[in-house]
């Protein structure tokens, strides 16, 4: 297991139900150990298992989803 910390903008979100959907839809994916988006923020925190998940796969769950992501630094 290679654990990874991963934030991410998120834009497009219009209440905290867009989070949780965010949420629901990412802790499905094989790999992901915590995940809390917050709408205030407009950001998510993702803890995954790098060797089981990539940031594309992450990034193209949530774009699916309907909203828009990039990377912090």
């Amino acid at each position: 297991m290679k654990i990874k910390n991963l934030k991410l903008k998120i834009d497009g979100m219009h209440c905290s139900s867009c989070a949780m959907n965010i949420d629901f839809d990412l802790e499905d994916l094989d790999g992901i150990l915590s995940v809390k988006t917050s709408y205030a923020k407009q950001e998510s925190e993702i803890e995954y298992d790098e060797k089981k998940l990539s940031v594309e796969k992450i990034v193209s769950t949530i774009e699916s989803t309907g909203y828009a992501t990039s990377v912090e630094n």
